[in-house]
C-alpha cells in the first residue's frame, strides 16, 4: 500500500465541472494539441456532451451536446486514425459514430444490434490474421456492399488499412470481430463489416481486444479467446462470484491488460500470461486508467495513484464525498497524455500530471532524497529525462545533505554527478573572496539550499537548528529536523572532522577528472589546506612531493607558521624552487641536531614532527642531496655541502660525484669548499676525480697522495685504523654506499701503497718529505723507485723489509747483473751490526746463481758450509742435553709399566721406554716401529731457526 509519509504529489487538479444536465455514466478524453483536450461525457439520459479543456489557463468550457438515445450511453471510444478521428458510442444496444468535434450528424449503425460491450482492438495494425481460408464471408459481403446497394455510388477506403478500425462486440453468446470502414468523403457514412464470429458464454461483463486475443470477464472469472481459431481458455476464477465483479482495463502502451480480482490487480500479456507482481489496491476500484508509469484507481470519491514497477500507492486524492456512488476515470488510450479526468455522477475534475522537475523538487523539500534519485533514474530509462538532469539532481541532493550535516552521503552524491564541478566546493573551504572565487559556478540548484559558506558555519547553523528543534519538541511543536540528530545530538568537533574527511575524499577523486588549470590549482591547494586542518602529515608530504598543482604562495604562510616544514620543502622542490627547498632542509637538519642536545623540558624548542631526531636529520640531508645532485648551480651546491657533510659524509661525496648533473663542478672550487677536517670526503672526491674521471692533473694526484700519507701517519701514531663516521645499516645502503664500504675495508696504508704504485703523476719528493721520519719502508721503496734510486730501494726491500722475493724481483726489473751482486753483498754484510743473512743469500744463489761471479759463489758456499757444520754440532748438543722429567705416574710406552726410579731411554721421536724394553728394542727402532737409520728425522738447527 505504501507508507503515507513517503507519498508524493504526481497530479494536481486544474479544472472542475459541476452539475451536468443528468448523471454521468461514461467518460473519455482526447488531446488535440499541447494546449487543448476534448472531454466527452455520456449521461444516463443518452446525451453526449463535449467540453474543451484549455491547459494554458486551466479553464474548461462547454462546446456542444448531441442527443444519442433516450437510454444511458454505456461507453465512449475515441478512435485515432490516420485521416480523421471518430467517436464510437454504445447506447441502447446500438453502435453510433460521429466526428471528434461533433460537427457531422450522428450516424447509427443498424447492424449489429443488441450489443452489450464494445472494445477497440489494441496492438499492431495487422488484421489479416483474423481471416483464414474457410471464412471469407465478411470479405465477400464487403465487396458486394461496396459496389452499392439501391444504386448508390459511394467511395470507401480500402479495408484493412490504418484508415479503418477494428472493434470487438459481444451479443449474447457471440463475439463479433468487425471493421468500421470510413468513407473517403467526410460527409459519407461509415459501414461495418463483420470479419469473424466467435462463440462464447453468456454474461460477459467486461472485455478487451489485444493483438489476436480477446480477454473477457464474466461473473465466474476471466477467459481468453483466440481470434485465429476461436478457442477459449480459462485464465482466472473469481473467489466469490456473488460479491466480485470482473473488470478489465487495457494498458495500451505495453499491449497488456489489467484483470481485477476483488482488490487485487493482475497484469497479463496478450496471451493471458501474468507479468511481474500484482497490485494491491487500498479499495476495490470501480474504474482504472493509465498515466505514464502510474495506474490510477478510483472508487467512491477517492483517487489513488500506484507506481507500475513497485506497486506502491504514491498519491491519494479525495475529489468527492464518501458515498457519492460509482466513479469513472479516463485517460488517453493512444497517447502518453498528461491529463486524466475523473467523474462522479455529478462532478467532473480534470487533473494534470505535475512535471518531473516539480515532482523531484517536492521530494527534495520533504527530504526524501532516495525517492527523488529513484524517480530521476526511472525517468531517464524511459527517455523522459536526460543523464545531465540525473547528475544535476545528484548534486542538488548532495548539497541538501551537506547542509543537513550528512557529509558522507553528500559526497557520495557529489561523486555520482558528472556535471558538478569541484570548484563548487571551494566556498565551503575558503570564504569569499579568494583566489578561486571567479571559478565557482553561480548555480543555486532550484534554490533549495542556502548559499555556500565555510564548513564551520554550516555546522554551527545545523547545530543551532537542532537545538531549536529540541526546544520546540519539548513545547509540543513539530520541527523539520533529522530524527537521528534529535535522539543523538552530534558533537561539533566530530562533525567538523567528518566534514573535512569527506571533502578530502571528494577532492582526491576529483584530481583524476579533466579540469581547467585554475580549478586544478584550487583542488590541490585546498586539499593541502584540509590535510593541514586534520594534521595528516603523511598525506601532506605525499601530495607535496608528487606532481601537483598547488599554489605555493597560498601555502607558504600556512606551512611556515606550523610544524610542517618538511611539506613546504617537498612543495618547493616539486615547483623547481630548489634554493628555497634546500634552505628549509638546512633549517630542519639544524633543528633536529639541536634537539639531540637541548633539554627536552625547554618549552620553546620547535616541535618538529619526527619521532627520532637522528633519522629525521638524515632524512633532511638525503632529500637535500637529491636536489643538489642535479643542481648545476655551483654556488648553491657548495653552500649546502657543509651541513650535509655534517650529517652524512657519503651523501656529501654522492653530491660531489653525481653523474646526474649536466655541468660538472669545478674541482678547485670543490676542494677549497671541503672542510679540512673531513679528510675522507676529500680523499673520496679525489679518488673519484682521478680514477673515474681520469684526471691527469699532477696537483690532484699529489694532493691525494699527501692526504693518504697524512692519514696513514696519524693512524700509525694512534695505533688503530679509522672507521666510517657515518656507518649505515644494510637496509640504508645503496649501490653507492656498497662501493665506498668496500673502499673503507682496506686500511689507509694499503690505499696509499696502491696509489703510490699506480700513479706516475704525483710529486714523490713531497711525499718523501712527509714520511721521511716514519717506518713506512714500503712506501719509501715505492717513492725511491719512482726517483730511480735503486740502491736505496734494494736496501729497504732486503734489509728493512727482509722481503727477499721483492728484492730479487726488483733486480729482475733493473735487468743488470751487478744488481744481484749488490744484493748478495747486502745479505753477506748487512752493516749496522746485523748478522749475515745466509738463508737469503742461499735463496738468491739458488734462484739467480747464474747471474753471479763463480769465485764469489765459492766464497759464499765455504762460509755457508762452516755455518752448517757448526749448526749441526749445536743441534746434536742440544738434543743430548735435553732434560726429561719423570714422575710416579709416568709409564713405559712399550710395556706400560710404571717407571718410578727405573732407568729409561728416550728415542728421537720423543717416545720413552724402560731400560728392559730399550735392550729389547735396540737403539735404532722405537716402540712406534720407526727405524731411524732408514727413516731419518730432521730437526731445525740454529741456522735454520735464524
Amino acid at each position: 500500500m505504501g507508507d503515507p509519509n513517503k507519498r508524493r504529489t504526481i497530479v494536481e487538479p486544474i479544472s472542475e465541472l459541476l452539475d451536468p444536465s443528468s448523471p454521468i455514466n461514461s467518460l473519455s478524453i482526447s488531446t488535440i494539441s499541447n494546449s487543448q483536450t476534448l472531454v466527452y461525457i455520456g449521461t444516463t439520459s443518452g446525451t453526449l456532451l463535449l467540453f474543451t479543456l484549455n491547459q494554458s489557463d486551466h479553464s474548461i468550457s462547454f462546446t456542444k451536446s448531441v442527443p444519442v438515445t433516450t437510454r444511458s450511453i454505456d461507453s465512449i471510444h475515441v478512435i485515432i486514425l490516420d485521416t480523421q478521428n471518430i467517436i464510437l458510442l454504445l447506447s441502447d444496444g446500438y453502435i453510433f459514430s460521429i466526428d471528434s468535434h461533433l460537427l457531422t450528424p450522428l450516424h447509427k449503425f443498424t447492424y449489429p444490434k443488441g450489443v452489450n460491450l464494445l472494445s477497440p482492438r489494441f496492438g499492431p495494425d495487422n488484421n489479416n490474421i483474423i481471416f483464414n481460408d474457410n471464412n471469407k464471408t465478411g470479405r465477400r459481403f464487403f465487396e458486394k456492399w461496396k459496389r452499392g446497394i439501391s444504386g448508390e455510388k459511394v467511395e470507401y477506403l480500402s479495408s484493412g488499412n490504418n484508415c479503418n478500425c477494428l472493434v470487438g462486440v459481444t451479443i449474447g453468446k457471440r463475439i463479433l470481430l468487425i471493421e468500421v470502414v470510413l468513407p473517403a468523403d467526410v460527409s459519407g457514412k461509415a459501414v461495418i463489416v463483420v470479419l469473424k464470429e466467435i462463440q462464447c458464454v453468456d454474461g460477459i461483463k467486461s472485455m478487451v481486444w489485444i493483438n489476436d486475443s480477446i480477454i473477457a470477464g464474466t461473473g465466474n472469472g476471466y477467459m481468453l479467446f483466440s481470434c485465429v481459431n476461436g478457442q477459449s481458455t480459462t485464465l482466472f476464477s473469481l473467489p466469490d462470484p456473488s460479491s466480485s465483479s470482473p473488470y478489465l482495463k487495457c494498458l495500451g502502451k505495453e499491449c497488456e491488460a489489467l484483470l481485477l480480482v476483488d482488490n487485487v490487480g493482475i497484469v497479463v500479456n496478450a496471451v493471458g500470461e501474468p507479468l511481474g507482481g500484482s497490485f494491491i489496491f487500498q479499495r476495490t476500484p470501480t474504474s482504472v486508467a493509465e498515466m505514464s508509469t502510474y495506474l490510477v484507481a478510483v472508487n467512491d470519491g477517492r483517487m489513488d495513484l500506484y507506481h507500475k514497477k513497485t506497486g506502491l500507492c504514491v498519491q491519494s486524492v479525495s475529489f468527492a464525498e464518501q458515498g457519492v456512488g460509482p466513479c469513472i476515470v479516463a485517460n488517453e488510450e493512444s497517447r502518453n497524455g498528461e491529463v486524466i479526468v475523473v467523474a462522479s455522477p455529478s462532478k467532473v475534475i480534470c487533473f494534470r500530471k505535475i512535471g518531473a522537475k516539480d515532482q523531484i523538487k517536492d521530494l527534495l523539500r520533504k527530504k526524501r532524497f532516495e525517492e527523488a534519485i529513484a524517480l530521476v533514474e526511472e525517468l531517464e530509462v524511459e527517455g523522459e529525462m536526460t543523464k545531465e538532469m540525473l547528475s544535476y539532481v545528484h548534486a542538488q541532493v548532495g548539497f541538501l545533505l551537506l547542509f543537513n550535516l550528512h557529509f558522507e552521503e553528500a559526497v557520495n552524491h557529489f561523486l555520482q554527478s558528472e556535471t558538478m564541478q569541484p570548484s563548487e566546493i571551494f566556498p565551503f573551504i575558503l570564504p569569499d573572496p579568494n583566489r578561486w572565487s571567479m571559478q565557482v559556478p553561480r548555480n543555486r540548484y532550484w534554490g533549495l539550499h542556502p548559499p555556500p559558506v565555510p564548513l564551520e558555519d554550516v555546522i554551527d547553523d545545523g547545530l543551532n537548528a537542532i537545538q531549536r528543534a529540541i526546544y520546540l519538541r519539548k513545547a509540543g511543536v513539530e520541527a523539520a529536523v533529522d530524527e537521528y540528530f534529535l535522539m543523538n545530538p552530534p558533537n561539533r568537533a566530530n562533525l567538523l572532522e567528518s566534514a573535512i574527511e569527506n571533502i578530502i575524499r571528494y577532492l582526491r577523486l576529483s584530481r583524476d577528472k579533466a579540469l581547467a588549470p585554475p580549478v586544478r590549482e584550487g583542488v590541490d591547494t585546498l586539499l593541502m589546506y584540509l590535510y593541514r586542518a586534520l594534521n595528516l602529515v603523511e598525506e601532506m608530504e605525499l601530495l607535496a612531493s608528487s606532481e601537483n598543482n598547488c599554489v605555493v604562495e597560498e601555502l607558504e604562510t600556512l606551512l611556515e607558521d606550523s610544524v610542517h616544514l618538511r611539506t613546504l620543502a617537498f612543495l618547493y622542490a616539486s615547483k623547481q624552487m630548489s634554493s628555497k627547498a634546500l634552505a628549509v632542509w638546512r633549517i630542519l637538519a639544524k633543528t633536529y641536531s639541536s634537539r639531540i642536545w637541548e633539554d627536552p623540558s625547554v618549552q620553546n624548542v620547535p616541535q618538529v614532527t619526527c619521532a627520532d631526531a637522528l633519522p629525521c636529520q638524515k632524512t633532511a640531508a638525503i632529500e637535500a642531496s637529491k636536489l643538489l645532485e642535479v643542481s648545476t648551480d655551483q654556488e648553491i651546491v657548495l653552500q649546502h655541502l657543509g651541513w650535509v657533510a655534517d650529517v652524512d659524509h657519503s651523501l656529501a661525496v654522492q653530491i660531489l660525484t653525481s653523474e646526474n648533473r649536466a655541468t660538472k663542478l669545478s674541482p678547485e672550487a670543490v676542494i677549497a669548499a671541503i672542510d679540512p677536517k673531513k679528510v675522507d670526503i676529500l680523499q673520496r672526491y679525489l679518488k673519484w676525480l682521478i680514477e673515474d674521471q681520469g684526471s691527469d692533473d699532477a696537483q690532484f694526484h699529489t694532493l691525494y697522495a699527501l692526504s693518504l700519507a697524512n692519514s696513514a701517519l696519524e693512524d700509525a701514531d694512534n695505533g688503530s685504523y679509522p672507521q666510517r663516521s657515518d656507518a649505515r645499516t644494510s637496509e640504508e645502503m645503496n649501490v653507492f654506499d656498497v662501493e665506498w664500504s668496500n673502499y673503507f675495508k682496506s686500511s689507509v696504508r694499503e690505499r696509499l701503497q696502491l696509489f703510490l704504485q699506480s700513479s706516475d703523476l704525483y710529486d714523490p719528493d713531497e711525499v718523501l718529505d712527509l714520511i721521511e721520519g716514519s717506518e713506512f719502508w714500503l712506501e719509501k721503496a715505492i717513492l725511491y723507485r719512482k726517483l730511480g734510486q735503486e740502491t736505496l730501494v734494494l736496501q729497504i726491500l732486503a734489509l728493512k723489509l727482509e722481503d727477499s722475493e721483492a728484492a730479487e724481483k726488483y733486480c729482475v726489473d733493473i735487468g743488470r747483473q751487478d744488481a744481484y751482486k749488490q744484493l748478495l753483498d747486502m745479505y753477506l754484510d748487512p752493516q749496522d751490526g746485523k748478522e749475515p743473512m745466509f738463508k737469503a743469500a742461499l735463496r738468491l744463489l739458488h734462484n739467480h746463481g747464474e747471474s753471479l761471479d763463480p769465485q764469489q759463489i765459492l766464497e759464499v758456499v765455504h762460509n755457508l758450509s762452516r755455518a752448517i757444520n757448526i749448526d749441526s754440532k749445536l743441534a746434536r748438543l742440544g738434543e743430548r742435553s735435553r732434560n726429561v722429567q719423570i714422575n710416579d705416574e709416568s709409564l713405559c710406552d712399550s710395556c706400560h709399566a710404571r717407571l718410578g726410579t727405573k732407568l729409561f731411554a728416550m728415542y728421537p721421536d720423543d717416545t720413552i721406554v724402560c731400560y728392559k724394553c730399550f735392550r729389547r728394542q735396540g737403539e735404532s727402532t722405537s716402540v712406534t716401529g720407526r727405524n731411524f737409520k732408514q727413516d731419518i728425522i730432521f730437526k731445525p738447527g740454529w741456522l735454520i731457526s735464524r
